[in-house]
This record gives C-alpha cells, sequence and structure tokens, in this order.
C-alpha cells in the first residue's frame, strides 16, 4: 500500500466516499491506503459528517509546518512511518476513552527505549508543561495504566510501563466497576425494589457486577500471556 501523504485530490476522493455512504475501509481500498489512514485523517477533521477535503488539506499543511515533536523509538523507522505511528496509536488510546493528554504521556512511556521516563524527559519529549504531565501521571497511575518507581539517588519519580500493566489496567478498572455495581444494587434498594427507579438500578448493578467480576476471572486466567 502507499506510504505517501495524502494529497487533495485523495482527500476529494474520500469526501465523495463518505457522500456515497461508503466504509472507510472500502475508501481505503480504492486509494490503495490502509483502513486506519482514512479513520484517522476523517477524525481528526470533522468526523463522516463534517469531513471538508479543502479545510483537511489546509490543516494538514499548518500541521507539517508547525511541525509534532516526535517520541522517541526504541528502535527508529523512517521518520514518516514513525510519526503516522505515533499518531495512530494516540488517537486509537483517544478513542479508547483516554483524555488526550493523557494519551500521549502513556504512548510516550510505551514507545521509548526502556518504557521509562522522568517526569521532566516526558516534560522535554512531548513540548507540553510540567502540570500537564504531572496531571496526565496521576490519572494514569490511579487506572493503573502505568507505575511509579523511586530513583534514590536523584530523589526523583521514575514513570513507568510494562507487559503487567495491561492486566492492572484490567483489574483497576473492573474493581472501580465493582463499587459502581454496589452502589447501583444498594440505590435500588433504598428507592424501592417494587418502583421504577429501584429496578431499574437492580438490574444495572446486577448486570455490572457479573460483567466485572468475569472480567477479573478472566485477567487472571489468561495473565500468562504477559509473562
Amino acid at each position: 500500500m502507499s506510504r505517501g501523504r495524502l494529497t487533495q485530490r485523495d482527500r476529494q476522493r474520500i469526501a465523495a466516499g463518505l457522500a456515497e455512504g461508503r466504509s472507510y475501509a472500502e475508501i481505503a481500498r480504492r486509494l490503495d491506503r490502509p483502513t486506519s489512514t482514512i479513520s484517522r485523517e476523517v477524525g481528526r477533521n470533522g468526523g463522516p459528517g463534517g469531513y471538508r477535503p479543502e479545510q483537511a488539506h489546509r490543516a494538514t499543511e499548518r500541521r507539517a509546518r508547525r511541525g509534532t515533536p516526535a517520541l522517541q523509538f526504541a528502535a527508529k523507522p523512517p521518520d514518516d512511518e514513525r510519526r503516522e505511528t505515533e499518531d495512530e496509536v494516540i488517537e486509537m488510546a483517544v478513542r479508547m476513552g483516554l483524555p488526550k493528554m493523557m494519551a500521549r504521556v502513556l504512548i510516550g512511556l510505551w514507545l521509548s527505549e526502556d518504557g521509562k521516563l522522568t517526569a521532566a524527559e516526558l516534560t522535554r519529549t512531548l513540548q507540553v508543561s510540567p502540570a500537564s504531565v504531572s496531571m496526565a501521571v496521576g490519572y494514569l497511575l490511579q487506572q493503573g495504566l502505568i507505575g511509579r518507581e523511586r530513583d534514590p539517588r536523584r530523589r526523583r519519580d521514575i514513570y513507568t510501563v510494562d507487559d503487567d500493566a495491561w492486566y492492572h489496567s484490567i483489574v483497576t478498572g473492573s474493581q472501580q466497576s465493582l463499587e459502581a455495581a454496589e452502589f447501583a444494587k444498594a440505590a435500588g434498594e433504598r428507592f424501592g425494589l417494587d418502583t421504577p427507579v429501584g429496578r431499574r438500578l437492580a438490574k444495572g448493578g446486577a448486570f455490572l457486577e457479573r460483567i466485572s467480576l468475569d472480567t477479573l476471572e478472566s485477567a487472571e486466567r489468561w495473565r500468562d500471556l504477559l509473562s
């Protein structure tokens, strides 16, 4: 598939495909591009209902002139491919529910040489403020997506990702869901299980509890895949 940048003609063909109701995969095949390239292009330029090829092309040219700092990859592929991969994984994380800054910090750690960076290194690599990094790592720590080590010699924190990060993230999220399930069931009882509100809350809580317990059991069963 073509690895070059999208041209203005490509963007016009994307707009035509969207107007015809075609899927991203169909449009990608017509342009000989990865589907992810089309979904990213549309997603960052107004979405399926608001995509305008001329505006998208101008916005891309502005971003190229401004430049985006490249993350420090362990093994460095060609610049264009590296930047494309960065954008793809960050946008994937955003689509999965992470705020943009949290996604940038998380992916910055994932794509670093050792999976370890200090707050100062993240600030310098991503070219953002220390306050933004501090807020992001606080959130990611709470969600179990990253870890923290202490460097006793330099008295600074080192933020880390490792293979177990996936496991800890799943477990943390499921435990939070279990807390929500317990709250919903208790609230349902307070409203009264003979009322519409009470029944709705109790059913939702029971469903969430079962899903969360199944997820925790599955995470434990398949944890060996990470070792």
